[in-house]
């Protein structure tokens, strides 16, 4: 497995914890076999401990990456979504347990050589884009399994497909990703990323490994920032907030994170 550019050391995209139904569902994220890291940030897990009263509708924010996802009942039924440029609502039952695979930007593209582009805000149908994938969840997975079993399967299988992969890094373009992230997405993207590719190259390749422009890539990473700081009460009263990162007005701000959130910034953060 050549050695794949360090994305997690600059990149964390966060999920929201769940609140409603708070006591009774649980999101939990753990960590792949370390030769993964540098491609899956997580596995994840999304379950009810008891039965809710009604229905959950889980809000998925936008985060940069592409995920692999079922419901450990009916594994056959697998899915991959794709980079998305604003908030998901998933209605689910009011009894679950998903689990999923969370890759870095960049790394389903280059492990499995199929642009983002084609996934791009939108979820498909798993045996559609990768069959071979989609066939090991359906045989590998059911109720009743540990995390520590879910990820030794995972890693198992990972391992194994990583291995026969040829990684193609263009130094250009991963260096025009890690300027975005080391800006924690405030900068011009027409200066900033002077690294060697023309605009239509930048823009193509960006199309290819992480699903939309370089633009909107840097206004999720702008957006993840944020949410990973969690801002105080007295910056957001302040309404420093959107200064520091780099909006030009308050309006702006609040339109641009609910597009990407589902809620205002006070809403998110409890304000």
């Amino acid at each position: 497995m050549d050695k794949t550019p360090d994305i997690r050391g600059l990149y964390v995209p966060v999920q929201p914890t769940v609140k409603q139904s708070a006591e009774r569902v649980t999101y939990q994220e753990f960590l792949p076999d370390t030769a993964l890291q540098g491609i899956i940030y997580c596995y994840w897990r999304l379950r009810t401990s008891l039965p809710l009263d009604e229905p959950f509708v889980y809000r998925v924010v936008a985060d940069g990456c592409i995920d692999i996802f079922f419901e450990l009942k009916t594994p056959s039924e697998n899915f991959v979504m794709g980079f998305c440029k604003k908030y998901t609502e998933f209605p689910l039952e009011n009894s679950f347990d998903y689990v999923g695979v969370r890759f870095l930007p960049t790394m389903f593209p280059q492990l499995f050589k199929i642009s983002a582009a084609e996934l791009s805000n939108r979820f498909e149908n798993l045996e559609v884009v990768l069959p071979g994938t989609a066939q090991f969840i359906a045989s590998g997975f059911g109720e009743g399994l540990s995390v520590a079993e879910i990820k030794r399967r995972f890693d198992e299988y990972f391992l194994h497909f990583a291995a026969g992969v040829d990684f193609n890094h263009d130094p250009r373009f991963y260096n025009a990703l890690s300027i975005i992230l080391q800006n924690f997405g405030v900068l011009n993207v027409e200066k900033d990323l002077d690294t060697g590719l023309s605009a239509r190259q930048l823009r193509r390749l960006f199309k290819y490994y992480v699903g939309d422009s370089a633009k909107t890539f840097s206004q999720v990473v702008r957006f993840q920032n944020i949410l990973r700081a969690k801002p105080s009460q007295q910056s957001l009263r302040e309404n420093k907030l959107f200064y520091d990162n780099g909006y030009y007005d308050q309006a702006h701000f609040i339109k641009e994170f609910k597009n990407l959130y589902g809620v205002t910034p006070g809403g998110a953060f409890g304000r």
